[in-house]
């Protein structure tokens, strides 16, 4: 009997403006970020210096992430690099995968499960085989948009906050493979967020 493997699911999640951006202009996420920590409920992550607190609704969106559901995650080097490679482990404590045509100085480092691919979708490859049966985190637009194009995506999860931004980092901007149809949304309403579940369709 032929074995049955078992795939990693690829969700890309970010926060969003209601009118499409993940970050200002100038990459500033803070209108966008104000939800982790308005609410009474907390949310430990991987790192002890780091717990969200958030509502009941919140909470219960992201313990899954934060609880090892994720096994992997693909970042760019800009948000690399403006957490400052999170100290070397992310919070959600999977390895990170950077995509980026060079390697920041002093990296990879002995210490991290972080690695670098010039390459997206070898850098997606290599997290699904880490991550085997659990989630690949996508947390970048440009990767998100990406995957899209390439058929490599599950989900897409869109924590919207109620800010009209006008102007900044669109987060689906620039699809070459459109129209892309989506299930109807798992829906969780916090507090200063609505996060949206999607499935998208193949």
């Amino acid at each position: 009997m032929k074995e049955l493997r078992i795939m990693a699911k690829v969700v890309a999640e970010m926060s969003m403006s209601l009118d499409g951006f993940i970050g200002n202009p100038h990459g500033e996420v803070d209108e966008l970020f104000g939800w982790y920590g308005n609410g009474p409920v907390e949310v430990p992550t991987a790192n002890e210096h780091l717990t969200f607190r958030v509502s009941e609704a919140s909470a219960g969106h992201l313990r899954p992430a934060f609880s090892g559901a994720v096994g992997a995650l693909l970042t760019g080097r800009r948000n690399f690099e403006a957490s400052q490679g999170w100290g070397g482990a992310h919070p959600v404590g999977a390895p990170v995968f950077v995509v980026s045509h060079s390697i920041p100085p002093g990296w990879p480092r002995a210490d991290s499960t972080t690695t670098f691919y010039d390459d997206a979708l070898r850098a997606l490859e290599a997290a699904k085989r880490v991550a085997g049966d659990r989630i690949v985190a996508v947390s970048t637009p440009t990767l998100t948009r990406q995957y899209l194009d390439a058929g490599e995506l599950d989900e897409i999860v869109v924590s919207l906050v109620p800010v009209l931004l006008g102007a900044g980092i669109s987060f689906f901007s620039g699809l070459s493979k459109t129209p892309v149809r989506l299930e109807d949304p798992l829906v969780v309403e916090g507090t200063g967020v609505t996060h949206l579940t999607y499935r998208v369709r193949r």
